[in-house]
């Protein structure tokens, strides 16, 4: 599986490329600007793409932008985004693709090589991650909690759909069968008046449509 690495520190870059290289990824390409990494994509574009949001000049949004761009001209390019920060609005922004194998992760969260790398695996297969840490800010609401209406395990459920696990994965992690996990989502999408739909990408998005409309902006 081809990836090509987008991160202009060197340090990092150089991890990132052993450490997918040591899961048996082939790193096509591992450079540090947008300019680069457009011609590496464009030249022959990778089963996945990893990508750091802040870049040179402004240090801001040129990853996230280079990936929206890489994904304009290649509609199927999985891309994978990385941050030092928890930033609500590009997680929300890069999960509106409605397309799928799309992720945003921390960067600490390279240091669990196992996430790490099952949520590479996830969105190249054309899946969703989202970093835990970010799913828990989009939880925290202002005013009246509109998720009062679950229940604790319900609350659990959803948390685990938003970070881009399947029902399986849901079920082994709370010790549950999967017919639980199952009637769980169905109670949540009916209690948040959200469609029900078998797609995992596309349950993540309305469920982080639905909290990031009512996350504290602050």
């Amino acid at each position: 599986m081809r990836v090509v690495i987008l991160e202009d520190h060197a340090l990092l870059q150089e991890g990132l490329g052993l450490l997918l290289g040591t899961a048996g990824f082939e790193v096509a390409a591992a450079v540090g600007t947008v300019e680069e990494f457009a011609a590496a994509v464009d030249a022959e574009p990778p089963d996945i793409a990893v990508v750091d949001i802040r870049l040179p000049p402004t240090f801001r949004d040129e990853g996230l932008r280079a990936a929206i761009d890489a994904r304009t001209r290649h509609p199927r390019l999985p891309i994978l985004v990385l941050s030092q920060y928890i930033e609500r609005v590009y997680a929300t922004e890069l999960l509106a693709d409605r397309r799928g194998g799309v992720g945003y992760l921390l960067k600490n969260r390279i240091s669990r090589v196992d996430d790490f790398i099952d949520a590479v695996h996830r969105v190249a297969a054309g899946g969703t991650a989202l970093d835990p840490d970010v799913v828990a800010q989009l939880l925290i609401t202002r005013g009246p909690a509109p998720l009062e209406c679950l229940t604790p395990r319900e609350r659990e459920v959803l948390a685990l759909m938003a970070e881009g696990h399947a029902n399986t994965a849901i079920a082994a992690k709370l010790f549950l069968t999967e017919r639980a996990i199952s009637k769980h989502i169905g109670n949540i999408f009916r209690k948040l008046e959200l469609p029900v739909d078998d797609s995992a990408h596309r349950r993540v998005r309305a469920v982080v449509k639905y909290l990031s409309a009512t996350a504290d902006p602050s």
